[in-house]
């Protein structure tokens, strides 16, 4: 055999040899591959199911808040026409408390102005007494 003839024996014996390392390798990548894809699509029907499952209970969730905002505006709607009717009453009694108020100043300067008369009474009362006193007193004298 020649050098030649050497050569490709070799050369032939190490494709051999890679030949039969990559074949198993690209077996085993082909199998990983495949169990990739089955997981993947697996997952890919789990996540559909989900989403569903998801939007379902979003489209019940996002109907219960329509029904629940609706019963709230009729409630805010409720108490405004109370607060609405209520306004009034609490006018009044601001007035009625004012009108108590002038009342109670008006009783105060009264109060001190019969205090005053009384007090002015009382000494003319007096000076009055007095004065009926001396006059018998001096009658007395004189009779």
């Amino acid at each position: 055999m020649d050098l030649v003839g050497i050569a490709l024996l070799i050369i032939g014996i190490a494709f051999a040899v890679l030949v039969g390392v990559i074949v198993p390798t690209a077996l085993k990548l082909n199998r990983t591959v495949d169990e990739v894809n089955e997981t993947v699509a697996a997952m890919k029907t789990e996540v559909s199911e989900t989403i569903a499952v998801l939007r379902s209970d979003a489209d019940i969730t996002f109907h219960q808040t329509n029904e629940l905002l609706a019963k709230t505006n009729v409630l805010v709607e409720d108490v405004n026409g109370k607060v609405a009717t209520i306004d009034p009453l609490f006018t009044a009694i601001a007035d009625l408390s004012e009108s108590v108020s002038d009342l109670n100043s008006h009783a105060r300067q009264f109060g001190h102005k019969a205090t005053n008369t009384a007090s002015a009474v009382s000494k003319a009362s007096t000076a009055f007494t007095i004065g009926r006193f001396a006059s018998k007193l001096f009658r007395r004298k004189g009779d």
